[in-house]
């Protein structure tokens, strides 16, 4: 009988995770905490053990073969498990206690972070939790958030980050204006209907052309650097707004206007200081985040 194949360290496979989710080698070793050099061993040390190529390396970038496609769907499922366990094994001490700063995005903290918390009350019922909402790029540096919800990654090395799904927006109406207005079947039939800007329209307007919408700065009647009050108005018929699908999915009477437009990407980073490998709590509240917002 053949011996079976003995199971690969993990620390190789989260390497090889993490390179994926990064996009590269250098901000995967940012993520983990450790050297480039390093990062590239256990990567390779998961091929020999193996025994297939996971990357093509050209140049300074990588782009993942067959078998490193095949193998990350049970990788993924790897991680997600490890994820579960570290967060079953925090639950069962209620000993992490203290302040957590949460930096985010308006929109974000009014409709998705609640959940959050729900989970979190769970597990560490002592935790305390603090929102600063704001659509800026808060300082972590200075330790105005101990972790930040952003649509950027971070360029300092002090900083890690985990990479979410895109936020990508797409076009919505309450069903109260589509009722009064009429359900666009084309983008010719948006050219007279009132639209919602957050922020300016004039930085709107360029990529709402460049998909094809004959919209100009008259359609928007209304503006606010709000994202939050920006959905609210679409909430109350007011007019067709931008919203990334994980909000919409969970705001009753809204309906998505011209699924054939071309969603507005919008990344999101979480982001935090090097000090999560030492604080529980920031540690506990980053892995739910990366959790949910996954």
């Amino acid at each position: 009988m053949n011996d079976p194949m003995p199971m690969p360290d993990w620390n190789h496979i989260r390497a090889f995770l993490t390179t994926v989710e990064q996009g590269s080698l250098s901000a995967a070793a940012r993520t983990l905490g450790l050297t480039q050099p390093t990062l590239s061993r256990q990567v390779a040390a998961l091929e020999a053990d193996l025994g297939v190529l996971l990357f093509e390396r050209i140049g300074r970038s990588l782009s993942l073969t067959g078998a490193g496609q095949e193998l990350l769907v049970s990788v993924q499922a790897m991680g997600q498990a490890a994820h579960g366990l570290s967060l079953a094994a925090s639950g069962q001490s209620q000993s992490v206690d203290g302040l957590v700063r949460i930096a985010a995005m308006d929109v974000i903290a009014t409709y998705v972070l609640p959940d959050v918390f729900k989970r979190l009350q769970k597990l560490a019922p002592k935790l305390q939790i603090e929102i600063v909402a704001s659509n800026s790029i808060s300082d972590l540096m200075r330790r105005e958030a101990d972790i930040a919800i952003r649509h950027v990654a971070p360029a300092q090395p002090e900083l890690i980050s985990h990479q979410c799904p895109d936020f990508s927006a797409h076009l919505y109406a309450a069903t109260s204006y589509l009722d009064r207005y009429g359900r666009p079947t084309d983008f010719a039939d948006v050219r007279d209907a009132r639209f919602i800007g957050f922020a300016n329209a004039g930085d709107l307007l360029p990529e709402l052309t460049a998909r094809g919408l004959p919209v100009t700065s008259d359609n928007f009647g209304w503006q606010t650097s709000s994202a939050a009050i920006a959905w609210q108005l679409v909430r109350e018929g007011l007019g067709i707004g931008l919203m990334g699908k994980m909000i919409a999915d969970r705001t009753p009477d809204v309906e998505m206007v011209l699924p054939t437009f071309t969603p507005i990407p919008a990344p999101i980073w979480l982001t935090t200081h090097r000090e999560l490998h030492t604080s529980r709590r920031i540690r506990l509240v980053f892995d739910v985040l990366v959790e949910m917002l996954g």
